[in-house]
């Protein structure tokens, strides 16, 4: 230790950490808006404990004084997708964002390492507002398919458990599964259409459950009990039948109805 005010140090990471999560979630929600797909799954973050980053700048050699520069990954993004081609139209989306500077990329998908290890890396720099005015921060966004993620949070315990020495056995074994995590993706890859189709299916019909019940309650909010209460029997058998079409229908007849009620009729 170096007698440094570490809360006061980790303090722009932290807030650098909070921004970008919300900015990428933010991307997600646009994306989801504009395009119906997200290559984005989901996002965390999170900012290295001290004592990790004191082990590392002890392993690559790096000075107390120089942390801010040395130790690239204090902040830390994560970026889930659901496939591996969504992990490169994120890392597009990335470059071209005006609210950070791209420093450089590692792409450990085309060049695993031995361990077995895949992700994306992209190191940026990113200005936070702080009371003494901007600060500019490392911060390293990982981007990952949810199998590789899975193989990585493995590996990262077992690493802590043997302090970076695992035992041959369990390194092989390690490799093997992410050579089934890579399968694993890049069947995903090749069904990708009909897993996409089933969920946007899924969502449809998710939508049009909530519009109808809505629609249900905005009659009684009109005082039309009578209606509101034939058109949930009517819902209740159409939703019990799985008739997403019938519902559609129920729908429209509900809002003709919503129409109705405002005017007066």
């Amino acid at each position: 230790m170096d007698g440094r005010d570490w809360s006061l140090f980790l303090q722009p990471y932290e807030q650098a950490v909070e921004e970008l999560k919300v900015k990428f979630k933010t991307m997600r929600v646009e994306l989801k808006l504009r395009e119906a797909y997200a290559p984005i799954e989901f996002v965390t973050g999170r900012v290295k404990r001290v004592s990790s980053i004191l082990d590392k700048a002890k392993r690559l050699g790096v000075a107390s004084d120089q942390l801010e520069t040395g130790i690239e990954d204090i902040a830390g993004i994560r970026i889930m997708c659901q496939f591996v081609d969504d992990i490169h139209r994120v890392a597009e989306l990335i470059r071209s964002r005006r609210d950070l500077k791209l420093v450089y990329e590692k792409d450990y998908i085309t060049n695993y390492k031995d361990s077995g290890y895949r992700s994306y890396h992209i190191i940026v720099e990113y200005p936070v507002q702080t009371a003494l005015g901007y600060k500019k921060v490392l911060a390293e966004i990982q981007i990952r398919t949810l199998a590789m993620n899975f193989w990585a949070t493995i590996e990262h315990s077992l690493n802590y458990k043997y302090k970076e020495r695992l035992p041959e056995d369990v390194r092989d074994r390690l490799k093997k599964a992410a050579e089934a995590a890579s399968l694993l993706d890049n069947e995903m890859t090749r069904i990708r259409q009909e897993i996409l189709d089933a969920q946007t299916d899924f969502e449809e019909r998710s939508n049009i459950v909530s519009r109808v019940l809505g629609g249900i309650q905005n009659l009684y909010f009109y005082h039309r009990v009578r209606e509101a209460a034939q058109y949930q029997m009517k819902f209740n058998e159409l939703f019990e039948g799985e008739d997403y079409q019938g519902l559609n229908e129920l729908y429209a007849s509900i809002q003709q109805s919503i129409t109705k009620a405002k005017k007066g009729v």
